[in-house]
C-alpha cells in the first residue's frame, strides 16, 4: 500500500513539473503588439520570416522587426486557430492576426529547451 502512495505522489509532482506552451502570454502579447513580450518565449535565436523577409535574429533583433510590422500593420485582433500536439520535441501553432485591412497567417514553430517550450521559429504571411 505505501508503494501505491509513493508512486501516486512521485507521478503528481511529475504532473507540476511539465510545462505547457504559453499560448495565452504569446497571444496577449500579439494582441497589445508587445514584441518584446513575444520574443521573451523565444530561443536565444529567433527564425523570423515576416512577409517573405526572412532571418535569424537575437531577441533584441526579433523585436524591431515585428515592432516595425505591428506599426505597419496595427492589430484587430489575434487568435491562434490550430495548436498542435505538444512532443518531446516541441509542436506548432497557427494563428490569425487581423489588421484593419488585412488579414495575416501566423505559424509558430516552438521546440523543447529544457523543461520549457521556446519559440523556434515565427512566420507572418498573408492570408
Amino acid at each position: 500500500m505505501s508503494f501505491f502512495y509513493s508512486f501516486l505522489t512521485t507521478m503528481l509532482f511529475s504532473l507540476n513539473l511539465m510545462t505547457e506552451i504559453p499560448y495565452a502570454g504569446i497571444e496577449s502579447a500579439f494582441s497589445d503588439s508587445n514584441a518584446s513580450g513575444i520574443v521573451s518565449y523565444g530561443k536565444d535565436k529567433i527564425l523570423l520570416n515576416v512577409l517573405g523577409n526572412e532571418g535569424v535574429y537575437s531577441q533584441s533583433q526579433a523585436a524591431l522587426v515585428l515592432k516595425d510590422f505591428f506599426n505597419k500593420k496595427p492589430i484587430t485582433s489575434f487568435k491562434f486557430m490550430f495548436k498542435g500536439k505538444e512532443t518531446a520535441d516541441g509542436s506548432f501553432a497557427i494563428g490569425t492576426y487581423v489588421s484593419k485591412t488585412e488579414s495575416f497567417r501566423v505559424t509558430i514553430q516552438f521546440k523543447k529547451s529544457g523543461n520549457d517550450f521556446k519559440i523556434e521559429s515565427l512566420t507572418i504571411e498573408k492570408s
